[in-house]
């Protein structure tokens, strides 16, 4: 069976690249951070080293982007406070 899951990048451009049915993908990871990095066109000449998986921390800390803390949207407060942003820039 080919390996898939997060390694340790072959290339020693990122701390860990994802390997998808054998071969490495564009998806790196660096500090725990996810992008995009295209593998090289070269061929892979060290040994596969699998990264573990760190356990997601509860979330407790996190906000939902949709989350307002219990006040109501008010699409009319919105609305005028960006008029008044445009106001004040002419």
């Amino acid at each position: 069976m080919n390996e898939e899951g997060w390694y340790r990048d072959p290339y020693g451009r990122h701390a860990a690249r994802w390997i998808s049915d054998g071969t490495p993908t564009a998806l790196v990871r660096d500090a725990g951070v996810e992008s995009q990095d295209p593998p090289p066109d070269e061929p892979i000449t060290v040994e596969m080293e699998r990264v573990a998986e760190t356990t997601p921390v509860g979330g407790d800390d996190l906000k939902r982007a949709d989350d307002l803390e219990g006040q109501q949207f008010d699409p009319q407060a919105m609305t005028d406070a960006a008029e008044e942003g445009i106001d004040s820039s002419w």
